[in-house]
């Protein structure tokens, strides 16, 4: 299951995707997640898919790639649709003991379930195609005006990339360290879900000690290399808008415009 995390990984190939500047993936993903929320029709849930369906297929991702990243949100997705299943006020459909299914909760249901998994691939898919650094550059120049009410963007930008880079690499360390553990004749496997989440003990201390260590490493090589954060620091590969990354914003913005006139006209 550790391995199904994609969330944080970057997939190294050649595509449109990958050439396009980080602002404009970020922004794109921001308008995309906004669009989950505010269009709340079926309509805008096929366009929605429709558009996630194109970006993957450009950013020559693989599906399979793209589902086994799902399956580490399978219980969260559980949780969210068994809660707006029995807990939805509405029209009965369904009575199981004193719990009652109403055809809003599934209606309800299904919609957090699309919105869910739509959210999860988005994201994916611009982690997969955006390099920490880039993410970095890009997420700075996007709030640089911010700069002027005294708020430190850079080290902002840095704290949410350094982050994201972490993830895959603390994800192989608690492998490693679930191995490790099982030689020795741990079991994560058996027993009810409190007995489960007892034996992650053993493997929380040890991932902890890890984690620290992996972040002095890192402030000390920072701080040989003379890093200071802030003004006056110089890019070697400055970002620089293109003819295609004109051509997403207007694509975004179709989409958009799509989603809001559609939901008008049909609902």
């Amino acid at each position: 299951m550790l391995k199904d995390i994609t969330l944080g990984q970057y997939y190294q190939t050649d595509s449109v995707i990958h050439r396009l500047d980080p602002r404009v993936k970020l922004v794109t993903t921001i308008c995309f997640i906004i669009s989950l929320f505010v269009v709340d029709n079926w309509v805008g849930y096929v366009l929605a898919g429709v558009f996630l369906v194109l970006v993957i297929a450009l950013s020559k991702v693989p599906p399979s790639f793209m589902v086994r990243g799902m399956k580490s949100i399978v219980f969260l997705l559980i949780m969210a649709v068994v809660c707006n299943l029995f807990l939805t006020q509405g029209e009965p459909l369904v009575t199981i003991w004193k719990l009652t299914i109403t055809k809003e909760g599934v209606i309800q249901a299904g919609k957090m379930a699309v919105r869910l998994v739509f959210l999860i691939t988005g994201s994916s898919v611009m982690t997969l195609t955006t390099t920490p650094n880039q993410l970095t550059d890009g997420l700075e120049k996007l709030l640089k005006p911010l700069n002027a009410i005294r708020v430190p963007v850079h080290e902002i930008a840095m704290m949410m990339s350094i982050a994201l880079r972490f993830i895959p690499i603390l994800i192989e360390e608690t492998d490693k360290i679930m191995k490790a553990q099982i030689a020795r004749g741990a079991d994560f496997e058996s027993g009810n879900l409190i007995q489960k989440a007892k034996n992650m003990v053993p493997l929380l201390v040890p991932l902890f000690v890890s984690a620290f260590r992996r972040a002095n490493d890192l402030a000390t090589a920072m701080e040989a290399r003379c890093y200071r954060g802030g003004e006056n620091r110089t890019k070697m590969k400055p970002l620089i808008y293109h003819k295609r990354d004109y051509l997403a914003y207007g694509a975004v913005v179709l989409y958009l415009a799509a989603g809001v006139v559609l939901g008008r006209i049909l609902f």
